[in-house]
């Protein structure tokens, strides 16, 4: 993408897991970059190693081999305490499965990263409020994730990866288990606040119908990154 900003970066990068049987290979000599407001969806089956792709990228996995640079910082060499710091800067996750705090309401979970990050608490709460606007959770905001449906949950999760302001969003089949208009209405607004904010994003998913609207789509070949047609 002409003169847009790489968000993420990888060369080389390797990764296997040790087994009774041998080394069984998962990532081999994978090389990718994302640009600023660019979503690129991941499609391959289940095993093919999309968890650990995104585990890698997002600094919660550490390759065997290459390089990860996320926002303009090289993390190979980085301490596990520098790679949190990198993490809770540049990185927003989502899960398919919300894993929202069930003791606070919608408000607070959207504010956990930024105290995590030491904001202040009033500026956290302002943008966490501001997020779920966005999102259509305006009148939500003081029920806890028991009281939101699974689409409001899924809302709040995104609204909570957004919270810092992250370079780079990852998300593991984050329309996975909602219904499909549901889906879509999570995705149109996952989407737009990506590009509203100049974010790059690596979405893992089942659903073609998502992928189909991504502006680019990848999958895993034998451990290798390669471009998908869902044609």
């Amino acid at each position: 993408m002409a003169n847009a900003e790489i968000k993420l970066q990888l060369k080389g990068i390797e990764r296997s897991y040790e087994q009774a049987t041998g080394s069984l290979n998962i990532l081999r000599d994978v090389d990718a970059e994302i640009y600023s407001g660019e979503i690129v969806a991941l499609v391959a089956p289940s095993g093919a190693g999309k968890s650990t792709l995104l585990h890698v990228c997002g600094l919660l996995e550490r390759a065997d081999g290459g390089s990860v640079s996320i926002c303009g910082v090289e993390a190979a060499g980085l301490s596990d305490r520098e790679r949190t710091l990198v993490r809770r800067q540049h990185v927003g996750y989502i899960y398919q499965f919300h894993h929202l705090l069930p003791e606070f309401n919608a408000v607070e979970n959207v504010m956990m990263p930024q105290l995590i990050a030491a904001t202040a608490d009033e500026a956290s709460r302002k943008r966490a409020e501001g997020l779920l606007e966005m999102m259509g959770l305006k009148d939500r905001g003081t029920h806890r994730p028991a009281q939101l449906s699974g689409g409001e949950q899924q809302r709040v999760a995104i609204a909570r990866a957004l919270a810092n302001e992250p370079g780079l969003i990852l998300a593991d089949e984050p329309t996975g288990n909602l219904d499909p208009e549901t889906s879509d209405v999570v995705f149109d607004l996952l989407a737009h606040s990506i590009k509203e904010h100049g974010a790059a994003s690596l979405i893992a998913t089942h659903n073609h119908d998502i992928a189909k609207r991504a502006d680019r789509v990848v999958t895993l070949k034998e451990g290798k990154l390669v471009p998908y047609s869902l044609d």
